[in-house]
């Protein structure tokens, strides 16, 4: 589609194959979001004679009651190869095309946890099992689809006693992994890896550690790889939990102020918000202190990312696909915005003749706690 960058379709039920010559040929642009909150979804638009047998292939893999289809967009930069999402089609629309006889196919779809949100398992109970266990054991029936599961202990390892409760399974899967995700203030999201038709189902705390990625400059020693990029700070957004926590001798509610997030994420910013909001969370007064510290803690991990990014890069300017879920750098952009950031999302555009990439970036606080970046 353009020089330096290529782009790969994997289609087929359960396992996706290579698309053939006359559907990457029929490729007219191509959209990708990845979320740090997920789902990850993806959008193909085709130009097709009216006549092909690609109508069918897509109005069955996007009208089917369960979508079992899957479609893996892979795109190679500069000789680096990245698999932007793996998933299934749910929907498909027809239009009019601008050539006569043929008309543009879009067809729609979502990640692989689209095929956790089915059914409801009620029945299913979990003794003594902490939320990740559950987590993993959930997750375990997703093998036959490339599905690694992912699951990391919560800072306060809470093991229920089978004498004082048994945790049951509330809504579908994906609910109910969401559901112990944001009890603890943990992510959950499926990413996937170097290999096609393989995944990782990653439920933890968001990865600010590691490498970071090239960062993004703004006339940064006249090396400018981005087309915009604007700086938000909300410092008014910062609240201060304090937990309730009942003494079941006595039924006298504690409350427990919780400070900022050290235990689940790593900091970004050397000044981190001072908050001036306090939230009472009176809902843990019906759990023992553990539960109701880790529903406080994940309280205080949303509430301190009070900066925020946006911008939009050229992907050949650039050099390099930037990642979601991944922190990268900042240059260029002033003392407070200096540093490095998590990247929320990305939005992937592919069309003949440019590639481009919306994102937005997130940390707790201003100014950077590093020297340098990675550049």
């Amino acid at each position: 589609m353009l020089k330096g960058v290529t782009l790969q379709l994997y289609i087929g039920p359960v396992v996706p194959l290579k698309a053939s010559r006359e559907i990457m040929e029929a490729v007219q642009a191509v959209t990708v979001i990845n979320s740090a909150e997920g789902p990850d979804a993806f959008q193909i638009s085709f130009e097709i004679a009216n006549s092909s047998p690609l109508h069918a292939l897509f109005l069955v893999a996007g009208g089917g009651a369960i979508p079992v289809v899957r479609t893996v967009i892979a795109v190679t930069v500069n000789g680096v190869r990245d698999i932007l999402i793996d998933g299934v089609i749910t929907h498909h629309q027809v239009q009019e095309s601008n050539t006569p006889g043929k008309s543009i196919l879009s067809v729609t779809g979502e990640d692989l946890t689209r095929l956790m949100g089915l059914v409801e398992l009620p029945f299913i109970v979990y003794p003594a099992m902490p939320d990740f266990a559950r987590v993993n054991l959930i997750l375990a029936k997703y093998a036959f689809l490339g599905i690694i599961p992912s699951a990391l202990p919560s800072p306060l390892l809470d093991i229920p006693l089978p004498t004082d409760r048994i945790p049951a399974h509330q809504g579908t899967d994906l609910d109910y992994i969401r559901y112990l995700a944001d009890q603890v203030g943990y992510s959950f999201y499926i990413e996937t890896t170097g290999e096609v038709g393989v995944t990782r189902a990653h439920w933890g705390p968001k990865i600010r550690a590691g490498g970071t990625q090239h960062a993004l400059s703004l006339d940064f020693r006249g090396r400018r790889n981005v087309e915009s990029l604007s700086f938000e700070y909300d410092s008014e957004a910062a609240t201060l939990p304090i937990v309730m926590i009942q003494n079941l001798a006595t039924k006298v509610s504690i409350p427990i102020p919780l400070p900022a997030v050290s235990l689940l994420l790593k900091p970004l910013a050397a000044i981190p918000p001072i908050p001036k909001n306090v939230e009472f969370i009176t809902e843990t007064a019906k759990y023992n202190p553990v539960q109701g510290a880790l529903i406080g803690l994940a309280k205080a991990a949303r509430s301190t990312e009070v900066a925020r990014a946006r911008g939009r890069l050229e992907v050949r300017r650039y050099g390099h696909m930037l990642k979601a879920r991944l922190p990268v750098g900042v240059n260029g952009s002033g003392i407070s915005f200096n540093g490095n950031w998590y990247v929320e999302q990305t939005t992937s555009v592919m069309r003949r003749g440019s590639f481009t990439q919306d994102f937005i970036l997130s940390r707790d606080g201003v100014v950077s706690n590093v020297e340098r970046v990675v550049a």
